[in-house]
């Protein structure tokens, strides 16, 4: 039995799909491809994949709804979506549909090669996840264990929520944190109130994570947070 990772890929272009297709065959990996977005998710359904590919100007169907079809089937599904395009709310919609990653063409095969990777590995080890007590978020070291944030200079002592929703927050770094799922782990149900508890920790937060200007917690609208990292 092969132990290649599967990639479903939907790109229209023939002549970017083929290459792109080849490299990543070349790469390991074995690769779906679809062409037109009116036919991904029945072609979604048919296999098991490990990671989809997802063009965002598609014929019929485009990228951002097939995204979302594929996320309401198979929640987990690691996901980039690739785009011409640059603006600030196509890549927030992006995020908020549940993306890994979001890759603007033109780009270098081997740093799509590189995020794949980088993805794949991160979940295969998301079993950990639930264990680990050490963060290192720049310049800034959480301790779960002792709920301490430590910045050059500086010592902030978080509350157990406080230090409960950056550990989950910084499980998904640079990934959203669905909302309900903090709701439910964190403060136990999913009201109106325990809503605007979370936001109110949220700014706590980010009022502690300023020691590090490279770090941000994004709103996602109607999703989740997202902990944002650059390098």
């Amino acid at each position: 039995m092969s132990d290649k990772k599967k990639v479903f890929m939907v790109e229209d272009d023939q002549n970017f799909g083929t290459v792109m297709k080849s490299y990543l065959e070349i790469n390991g990996f074995a690769v779906t491809w679809v062409k037109d977005g009116a036919n991904a998710l029945k072609t979604f359904l048919t296999g098991h994949f490990d990671i989809c590919i997802l063009d965002v100007m598609l014929p019929h169907v485009d990228g951002f709804t097939i995204g979302r079809e594929i996320k309401a089937k198979e929640e987990d599904i690691p996901m980039i979506f690739l785009t011409a395009k640059t603006l600030k709310d196509d890549v927030l919609q992006g995020f908020g549909i549940g993306a890994d990653d979001y890759v603007t063409k033109p780009f270098d095969s081997e740093i799509l090669i590189a995020k794949i990777n980088a993805i794949l590995n991160r979940r295969a080890n998301r079993d950990d996840e639930n264990t680990q007590t050490h963060f290192q978020l720049g310049r800034i070291e959480f301790n779960f264990e002792l709920r301490t944030l430590t910045s050059p200079g500086n010592i902030e002592q978080l509350s157990p929520k406080e230090a409960e929703l950056l550990r989950m927050l910084a499980q998904y770094i640079n990934r959203v944190m669905p909302r309900e799922k903090a709701l439910d782990k964190i403060w136990g149900e999913n009201n109106y109130f325990t809503t605007r508890s979370m936001d109110v920790y949220i700014t706590k937060l980010r009022k502690y994570l300023r020691a590090d200007s490279r770090i941000e917690i994004v709103n996602i609208h109607g999703s989740g947070y997202l902990l944002k990292f650059e390098e």
